[in-house]
């Protein structure tokens, strides 16, 4: 799914949001996308590595370190012992249950900035966007801070969870309506994050294009 939809955006740059380590990023070049990948990382620890994995890839840039969202300042991030659930949002006991290794072990004060302004020193001036944002709850936030990208943006992938697992996070039946609001309409989904003791199905990728309506 991943490959069909950039070879048919043909993007000038992968927008990483919620990078982690690069996996996300390595996935990316897996499916044959040889252009420009930007990530995005809030963590110290994460950051480091993300940043020492890019210094290998010549068309990888890592923005400096920060949260993404709606506004400029700072903000506290709980560091969960995967990194992976690492989130600006507490985190609710249906989501520590179904991943006991997701649990948080500390905080960090970190920058928080939006993506327009993060985005904007690096990447090109025009041309289409792929925006890829996983970061634990906080997605509505990221994409209130992208109205200026906003009109670039082909397409999105984002985490979908069909409950609420983070403290004042959106669930499914409130995202994919933003989505639309936003012009987009919703192409894939693909199972993600289960209960692993009940099989519960608790998340899901959630793939969306620019509507032909609102491209028009």
């Amino acid at each position: 799914m991943l490959a069909r939809l950039i070879a048919r955006v043909r993007p000038v740059a992968v927008l990483d949001v919620g990078a982690n380590t690069g996996q996300y990023a390595g996935l990316v070049r897996q499916c044959g996308y040889d252009g420009l990948i930007v990530s995005f990382e809030a963590t110290h620890e994460a950051h480091r590595e993300l940043s020492a994995k890019a210094s290998r890839d010549t068309n990888w840039v890592v923005a400096p370190l920060s949260a993404v969202g709606s506004r400029s300042g700072s903000v506290e991030i709980f560091v969960s012992a995967n990194s992976m659930s690492s989130s600006v949002l507490p985190m609710k006991h249906i989501h520590e249950d179904a991943e006991p290794n997701s649990k948080y072990v500390s905080k960090q004060h970190v920058p928080i900035d939006t993506l327009d302004a993060l985005a904007r020193p690096l990447i090109p001036s025009s041309g289409p966007l792929y925006l890829k944002i996983d970061t634990q709850g906080y997605e509505r936030e990221v994409l209130r801070g992208a109205s200026e990208l906003l009109p670039r943006i082909e397409a999105v992938q984002l985490e979908l969870s069909l409950v609420q697992l983070y403290e004042g996070s959106p669930t499914f039946t409130e995202m994919v309506p933003l989505l639309i609001e936003m012009g987009f309409e919703l192409y894939e989904m693909v199972p993600g994050f289960r209960d692993r003791r009940s099989g519960r199905l608790l998340q899901v990728d959630g793939f969306f294009m620019r509507s032909i309506a609102s491209a028009g």
